[in-house]
């Protein structure tokens, strides 16, 4: 899987297209991502005790990685990675401009 946590991912498809948002977390054996402020679900909560409050809660819910792409942080763009070797180490840069992810 090519996206990992703290990338800058912009949404292709769904409710939430064209938004860019922060990969909060990865899930590489599920291909899912949470995205922060993309498909956010409302829970609703029980107090569980007396100090504890209840109610309607807003967070965001996984959304898969084919619906999401990486933007670089160099060009500003959305694109593809590419997988090379520098330095005895593998590295994923941008397909447009070559710049290290």
């Amino acid at each position: 899987m090519e996206i990992r946590r703290d990338d800058t991912v912009v949404v292709l498809s769904g409710k939430d297209k064209g938004k860019k948002g922060k990969v909060l977390k990865a899930f590489p054996k599920e291909g899912k991502v949470i995205v922060a402020g993309v498909n956010v679900a409302s829970r609703h909560r029980k107090p569980r005790n007396q100090q504890e409050e209840g109610g309607i809660i807003k967070m965001e819910t996984p959304i898969y990685t084919c619906k999401v792409q990486v933007v670089c942080p160099k060009c500003g763009k959305a694109t593809r990675v590419a997988h090379t070797a520098k330095d005895g180490k593998n590295v994923r840069v941008c397909k447009k401009c070559g710049a290290e992810l």
